[in-house]
């Protein structure tokens, strides 16, 4: 099933919502694919991710900035999901320290990983807005 709108998916939205880690594609200028594991927010029908600005990630995003996005499936592959869009880095959005949402979802393991909230905003302190333009779920 494809879709635009993260609305008309509510089982995506709950997931998407629900789970801490999904997978980030983006491309190098080669057009090599490159997935990592990152921490994200839904705001509305975009996703937030907080990026270190030496990541890798950042350099491709400077040169092509379609991406795909997963979250684990189940066993037997019945929740996959699968975004596509466009990733911007907006510098002129909030942190993750002054995202209250964010912090609500991701402090716990924050701290259980060291840091503070102050020193992981420092060290993720890129704010890259991901566009979902194409949802597949199965």
């Amino acid at each position: 099933m494809v879709s635009s709108m993260l609305e008309n998916y509510p089982d995506v939205v709950d997931q998407l919502d629900r789970d801490l880690v999904g997978w980030l594609t983006t491309v190098n200028s080669n057009l090599q694919p490159q997935s990592s594991p990152i921490w994200y927010l839904r705001v509305g029908n975009d996703l937030m991710v907080y990026s270190k600005a030496d990541a890798t990630r950042i350099t491709n995003l400077a040169t092509n900035t379609n991406i795909a996005f997963n979250l684990r499936g189940d066993k037997q592959g019945d929740t996959i999901v699968s975004l596509e869009g466009v990733a911007v880095i907006e510098p002129d959005s909030p942190t993750p320290l002054h995202v209250p949402e964010y912090l609500a979802k991701y402090g716990d393991e924050i701290v259980r990983l060291g840091w503070t909230n102050e020193t992981f905003d420092g060290d993720y302190s890129v704010p890259i807005r991901i566009e979902v333009k194409r949802v597949r779920n199965g």
